[in-house]
């Protein structure tokens, strides 16, 4: 009875930190937009060089009416998605690879490093010229901007296993798949979630940077289009709309990583 009353009295302070912080977020968005605003009154900067909020929502609610928001926005979500899926799957298997292999690694890892020294950027032109398919060549722009961190932190990852456990496994006669499922994988998924965190916000970037290239949909068709036409409140709904995917795919993250890694949270 004492336990339970405990539990229950020492998870108040801890509710009620977690809702101060959400109540902090919209305060901060709010003190943001009025400072925002207060700055374009005082400068009596025109539409085209730093918009109003007022005139942003206005833009934002026009382009959602029109169903040209969603149109651009789910392509440039499903070339997200579509270059996670490949950029996480083959760093994943190298990275394993790598990590169970030292000699492996030397003989791949100077390629790997080198070719991080090129900007994507610069890169995915050459990908739009000699790939026919368009949407192809986002994808694997997308992928390559995840590839590198993703497989650092599965190399990591596997190698953070203790080594007195994986011999213990060993003495009890696992089999190879026993210990991949058992203890390599859980001992992994902490480090490998750390890099999908950062994948996730850099497979956004990798997507527009595809877009700028050569697009004629997306959202970042959208900020060259808007910039052409000094649409500035265009600009700014194509750059929010990103930031909404960003959060989102870091927030699914965070949750899967949360439902994940339970274990770890019990004592």
């Amino acid at each position: 009875m004492n336990k339970k009353k405990d539990r229950t009295t020492s998870s108040g302070p801890e509710e009620r930190r977690i809702g101060a912080e959400w109540l902090l977020a919209p305060l901060v968005l709010a003190i943001a937009l009025l400072l925002w605003n207060a700055l374009v009154s005082w400068r009596q900067y025109p539409p085209f060089i730093l918009p109003a909020p007022a005139l942003v929502g206005r833009k934002l609610l026009s382009v959602i009416a029109s169903g040209a928001l969603w149109y651009h926005m789910q392509i440039t979500l499903l070339e997200i998605l579509a270059g996670l899926a490949l950029g996480l799957s083959v760093a994943t298997v190298l990275g394993y690879l790598l990590a169970k292999s030292r000699s492996l690694e030397r003989l791949i890892s100077p390629y790997l490093v080198a070719s991080q020294a090129i900007p994507i950027i610069a890169l995915a032109p050459l990908l739009v010229i000699w790939i026919k398919s368009p949407s192809t060549s986002k994808v694997l722009i997308c992928a390559l901007t995840i590839f590198f961190p993703t497989l650092i932190n599965t190399i990591v990852g596997i190698r953070s296993v203790e080594p007195d456990l994986l011999a213990l496994m060993r003495s009890l006669q696992a089999s190879r798949w026993q210990i991949l499922t058992k203890l390599e994988i859980p001992a992994a998924l902490p480090v490998f979630f750390g890099g999908l965190k950062i994948g996730v916000t850099l497979a956004v970037i990798g997507a527009v940077v595809a877009e700028f290239v050569g697009a004629d949909r997306g959202l970042g068709f959208l900020i060259n289009l808007s910039r052409g036409i000094l649409d500035t409140p265009l600009l700014f709904v194509a750059l929010l709309s990103l930031v909404i995917i960003a959060v989102i795919l870091y927030g699914a993250v965070s949750w899967l990583e949360h439902r994940l890694l339970a274990w770890q949270r019990i004592h």
